[in-house]
């Protein structure tokens, strides 16, 4: 079968490509998933060229998720045929990932998807549309229900997408976004506002600024968040999913203690599997949005190494589906 991989060399150097390997065999409880779609993520960009915070493992397959059919089955919890989807967990990581024409995985890790979605709709949402609809519930499960709310890193996957899904339920958006070339692009998602990140990103020494955003959905990090959650209006809620922009976070209490705002992590790697189909239910529901068109740019398994220049260099928007 084909597959991408990453392989690893004596002078620590890593190459990688499409390759003809072996189907994978399958033991107890696993299930083996003739792939049909998958996508592309900044993290699987990042394992294929080594980063050792995402993959120690090779040679490698990437792709940290993928939608498909159940060709074999040792698990009695799905059966031959049935259309499923995996995210999170170490698939893609240091276990071999959805570029490939056939997966082997652990039951505990699968999905069923929703009747009211295909396989290429939901891929198209991926992992990243996975951590946009978490990040939207977080909202709604502590009363954000309406109002303005601000994205940042608005024209990647997670940010596009919770731009789409926040506009159809409603909220007025503003996106912070680094690419003055894709505001029309933002505003054809629905974005109200585009604030230019060299206008945003800029320390201010000022512990607390003008009440602006009832909620933030934040996918960057670093100096970006900690001025966002400056501006968060009374009981505001700001989440936190990604950090393009830096691991670091130099802020104060003041947003909290004096305004009740609440900072909430959002991890759709290890988030229990309940949470995860809730999640998947909304997204085939809800939260499915119409532009899906807008945001795909969808490519074969021998595209792949382009797009992961595109996505490592900054020149990517929106999402990449990959047809298997």
């Amino acid at each position: 079968m084909k597959a991408f991989i990453v392989e690893k060399f004596e002078d620590k150097k890593f190459k990688s490509g499409l390759k003809e390997i072996e189907v994978p065999q399958i033991g107890e409880n696993e299930v083996l998933i003739k792939a049909t779609y998958s996508s592309l993520n900044y993290k699987d960009a990042l394992s294929s060229v080594g980063n050792p915070g995402v993959t120690r493992n090779f040679p490698h397959v990437t792709g940290i998720d993928v939608a498909g059919v159940v060709e074999k089955s040792n698990s009695d919890k799905f059966s031959i045929g049935e259309k499923v989807l995996v995210t999170g967990y170490d698939f893609g990581m240091n276990t071999d990932g959805g570029h490939q024409e056939f997966v082997k995985v652990p039951d505990s890790w699968v999905v069923k998807i929703p009747d009211t979605i295909t396989d290429r709709e939901i891929m198209t949402y991926g992992t990243a549309g996975l951590t946009a609809a978490l990040s939207v519930n977080e909202l709604l499960n502590n009363g954000i229900t309406k109002g303005n709310i601000l994205v940042t890193g608005a024209t990647g996957g997670v940010g596009s997408i919770a731009i789409s899904i926040l506009h159809k339920l409603g909220f007025n958006t503003t996106a912070i976004s680094g690419k003055e070339d894709k505001i029309p692009f933002l505003k054809d998602l629905g974005a109200s506002e585009v604030i230019l990140r060299s206008e945003f990103d800029v320390e201010n020494k000022r512990p607390m600024g003008s009440e602006k955003f009832d909620g933030v959905i934040d996918t960057v990090g670093g100096n970006i968040l900690a001025e966002a959650l400056k501006i968060v209006r009374y009981d505001g809620v700001v989440t936190c999913c990604g950090l393009t922009s830096s691991f670091a976070l130099n802020t104060n209490v003041f947003p909290f203690i004096l305004r009740g705002v609440r900072l909430i992590g959002i991890d759709s790697v290890e988030c229990k599997i309940e949470k995860k189909i809730a999640a998947w239910e909304k997204i085939a529901g809800e939260f499915k949005i119409e532009n899906l068109a807008q945001l795909t740019n969808e490519i074969s398994l021998d595209e792949i190494k382009d797009a992961y220049d595109a996505l490592l260099a900054g020149k990517a928007s929106g999402r990449f589906l990959v047809k298997i």
